[in-house]
């Protein structure tokens, strides 16, 4: 028997941005943005609040959906790739805001797909006996580490964090199929240069730009979608199901063309995938957790429905898991 998940929750920064207020600062046009994302507004994270915070906000609406308290929690994932800190992470704070003192917390880093590869964790960890409720978290707050004056890649992005809390279930139900892949050959596809240890911060390296997340469109949009759908139709293998038996389809929020893309490639009903990347735009791990607790409070998604997870990120990782709600 697997994990199932019990409470969902999410948390967006209060600050929207529309595509009209970008205009104020690069050149560009809310037709241009939406033509080529989808994307209309995003929220932002005020600049002196720790994104850690917007991971507790989340937590909090999981753990109150699901019933329970942070002290029941045996085990807690954060799913990012911008910490509050390089050293210690956003587990340990997170953890420390919730009022966790005893459970095992750590960070899980693999791009986009880090919720993805949170809930595969968690249901491994579940279903060896080592853990009974595992908070996972996805939080993001990429408005720190965008270039604002690339009018490429800084209309794409925006803040947020989303939750689960996870849990036995009975046969049958929860995690019911998964699959993760990574493609190492393609690592800067998505990538941040410098502050690492590689190429460690320092006057030049910021001087540089080393420090803003840098992207190659092209080669994001040839990969992602094939690659969804691969992991998709892996996922579904492993829980011996069709996309027939599929619910909900809710991938990675990156951008609609991609999105629209793997729509063709599983030829399935849009009206069956969840978008909410209009409102939120590009928000990492936190987009699939968001947009699964959106669905989930506004009763489209119901208890029984089967909910495939997908999604593409730096590294490149790439994977799917298959959920019964």
């Amino acid at each position: 028997m697997g994990a199932r998940i019990t409470g969902t929750g999410r948390h967006l920064p209060e600050r929207q941005v529309r595509n009209a207020d970008l205009q104020e600062i690069i050149e560009t046009s809310d037709d241009w943005i939406v033509q080529r994302t989808g994307i209309r507004t995003r929220h932002l994270l005020d600049k002196e609040t720790p994104p850690s915070e917007m991971g507790v906000a989340a937590a909090r609406g999981a753990l109150d959906a699901a019933g329970s308290s942070a002290k029941d929690v045996d085990l807690l994932l954060v799913a990012t790739n911008f910490p509050d800190m390089i050293c210690p992470g956003s587990a340990p704070f997170i953890a420390e805001s919730l009022g966790m003192r005893r459970a095992p917390f750590f960070d899980l880093t693999a791009g986009c797909t880090g919720f993805v590869y949170g809930v595969v964790v968690a249901d491994g960890l579940v279903r060896a006996g080592l853990y009974e409720k595992v908070l996972l978290v996805g939080t993001e707050a990429l408005s720190r580490v965008t270039d604002w004056s690339d009018r490429r890649t800084c209309v794409l992005f925006g803040d947020g964090a989303g939750a689960v809390l996870l849990e036995p279930g009975t046969v049958g139900d929860g995690v019911l199929g998964g699959a993760l892949f990574g493609a190492p050959d393609k690592a800067l596809l998505l990538h941040t240069p410098s502050g690492g240890t590689r190429d460690p911060a320092t006057i030049e390296t910021v001087r540089d730009g080393g420090h803003w997340l840098k992207m190659e469109g092209s080669g994001v949009f040839r990969n992602a979608a094939p690659m969804m759908e691969r992991a998709t139709r892996a996922a579904l293998a492993d829980a011996s199901l069709s996309l027939d038996d599929v619910d909900w389809i809710v991938p990675h929020q990156a951008n609609i063309r991609i999105i629209d893309a793997l729509v063709r490639r599983l030829s399935v009903p849009p009206e069956r995938v969840l978008v909410n990347l209009d409102r939120v735009a590009n928000t990492s791990t936190a987009s699939i957790p968001i947009a699964l607790d959106e669905a989930i409070r506004d009763g489209r998604i119901a208890s029984g429905d089967i909910v495939v997870m997908t999604a593409f990120g730096a590294g490149v990782t790439y994977g799917a898991v298959v959920v019964r709600i």
